[in-house]
């Protein structure tokens, strides 16, 4: 009796783990926060609802999914405060007390939101909006609507294939783990961290970076 018990709850759980995939799922609905919690915390601090978007001003950190992702396809709006740094970070590892993993960046690459005209200090192209951070430049632009201003992210990971899309076009292409990908963060501030070393699956961050930004519209559809 306890082995089909047991057949039956990992029938179940794998119908149950296959039914959600090519389905879009809100990770964020305008309402709670449930799919997220703080980075190595069970809660949530720092980030607020209001009007159905989703808020921080960055002084707790970042927000960190629940489950983790391999491919998928994610969709979302952002909006960055004048001055204004934050990002989506994937294949994030959380592991707490771990000293490699001492953020979310450590381990993950960054889709990155930014002000790109008059953020402090100035910035080079791989650092401003839709880029994969300081290793890959978006190849336009000029199509990030300004700080103050909503705009659409779409983050895509088939196969190791990556692609970041801004505002409907497609400004990052890149293939995690390759040759390409190892000489380019091998060039990097990143070549010694755990961010290097390719593997499957991670979390999903959006970055509380010190600056106020606001998402809504957060879904994803495993692929």
């Amino acid at each position: 009796m306890k082995k089909i018990t047991l057949l039956l709850a990992v029938c179940l759980f794998t119908f149950t783990a296959s039914a959600q995939k090519g389905k879009w799922v809100k990770l964020f609905d305008g309402k709670n926060t449930d799919h997220w919690h703080s980075w190595t915390l069970n809660e949530v601090k720092g980030w607020t609802i209001e009007d159905k978007v989703l808020t921080t001003e960055g002084k707790n950190g970042d927000l960190v999914t629940n489950e983790m992702y391999e491919d998928f396809i994610l969709e979302f709006d952002f909006m960055v405060s004048p001055k204004g740094n934050s990002g989506v970070v994937y294949k994030i590892i959380e592991e707490p007390g771990n000293k490699k993993y001492f953020n979310t960046y450590a381990s993950g690459p960054e889709y990155q939101i930014i002000d790109d005209v008059n953020y402090p200090g100035g910035i080079n192209n791989r650092q401003k909006t839709g880029a994969n951070y300081d290793i890959i430049a978006p190849n336009d632009l000029t199509i990030a609507k300004p700080a103050g201003e909503w705009n659409k992210g779409v983050l895509k990971i088939q196969d190791n294939k990556v692609e970041h899309w801004l505002n409907s076009k497609k400004v990052v292409e890149y293939t995690y783990g390759s040759d390409q990908w190892n000489e380019d963060v091998g060039n990097s501030k990143f070549a010694k961290w755990e961010y290097a070393n390719a593997h499957d699956k991670g979390h999903l961050s959006l970055q509380g970076h010190g600056d106020k930004v606001s998402f809504r519209k957060i879904r994803i559809k495993e692929l």
